[in-house]
């Protein structure tokens, strides 16, 4: 039995609820369950007019409605999203869209497809973690085009592209690099949580935890987690940015996490998959500055996914540790 309370089923049962959700006169905020990719998951209050806010503003910005496709779970956000975007786009639509995460993008690029699949989509959104620039570049090269995205449960999904945000979303950077959001597209809150709700927000601006910088066209661009951040050595080290260095050699099949160490406090560790063994000297000489550098590289078969694509923080964690 399909629900939006919290939102589970199928597609084609969530699908059919979002039609009658979207038609009724005054219905209640939908819930999504987060991934819990940080460990505890949320309970996520999405409003009517915020979706409606969301899914608008998307197909404003990318040309106008079309036919969405997306090959990952429809409960997440990225799922409802592409489905209550389908409900307000209509039938009969000349453009379509596709969803993808980074790590689906990679894998398709490497599986040796036919570039024509994705490049007749009129835009192909990419979400969910970072993208590397090697990667979006070879996908354009082959008439790919690609629109990364930035946002999350709490924004109705993605909120700013391609570094500019959607009509009617602010952006800004506090005094400690945090990114700020604000507009119409923002939660009600997080259900029977209303304490967690008051720390989600700063004199109206979503507190996203995400560190950031605005580039000088004004583009938002995305540094890391502040809980991504690793103090090792009395060294403030930034794992994303870490593992953004690593994949222009190795792609973005990796993660860098930190973990508990008697001599350093936290230890960088490189988890990546990789048929071969790779030489902590070689990868440590890809990073710069070298303090940032991995102190040791787990091989593994694959990286460790949520059901929604992203990487699973918690698993790779403990990857690390147990090695």
């Amino acid at each position: 039995m399909s629900s939006l309370w919290p939102v589970s089923g199928d597609a084609a049962g969530i699908l059919a609820l979002l039609r009658e959700w979207d038609a009724a006169q005054d219905p209640q905020p939908l819930v999504i369950e987060t991934s819990g990719s940080t460990g505890v998951p949320k309970r996520v209050m999405l409003s009517r007019d915020a979706l409606r806010a969301s899914a608008d503003a998307t197909h404003a910005r990318l040309g106008g409605p079309g036919r969405w496709e997306l090959n990952l779970p429809p409960t997440y956000v990225a799922g409802v999203q592409v489905l209550f975007r389908t409900v307000r786009a209509g039938e009969d639509l000349d453009r379509s869209y596709l969803s993808l995460v980074p790590t689906q993008l990679f894998r398709q690029l490497g599986n040796g497809f036919d570039a024509k699949e994705l490049s007749d989509y009129s835009a192909v959104l990419v979400g969910g973690g970072p993208l590397a620039p090697e990667v979006r570049a070879e996908a354009e090269s082959m008439g790919i085009r690609i629109v990364q995205t930035y946002g999350m449960s709490e924004t109705c999904g993605g909120c700013v592209y391609d570094g500019v945000p959607l009509d009617g979303v602010e952006v800004r950077i506090d005094d400690d690099g945090q990114v700020l959001l604000r507009g119409p597209v923002l939660f009600d809150g997080y259900e029977g949580e209303p304490v967690r709700t008051v720390e989600a927000f700063r004199d109206g601006w979503l507190v996203t935890h995400d560190l950031g910088h605005l580039g000088a066209d004004g583009r938002l661009w995305i540094d890391g987690r502040v809980d991504d951040v690793i103090n090792t050595g009395g060294v403030k080290v930034p794992a994303q940015a870490v593992a953004r260095m690593l994949s222009v050699r190795y792609g973005t099949e990796l993660a860098v996490v930190g973990v508990p160490d008697e001599e350093w406090g936290e230890r960088v560790v490189l988890v990546i998959a990789a048929e071969r063994t790779l030489s902590l000297d070689e990868v440590r000489d890809l990073v710069e500055p070298r303090t940032w550098a991995p102190r040791q590289v787990i091989s593994v078969q694959a990286i460790p996914l949520l059901p929604n694509g992203k990487p699973d923080r918690i698993a790779l964690k403990k990857l690390a540790e147990d090695a």
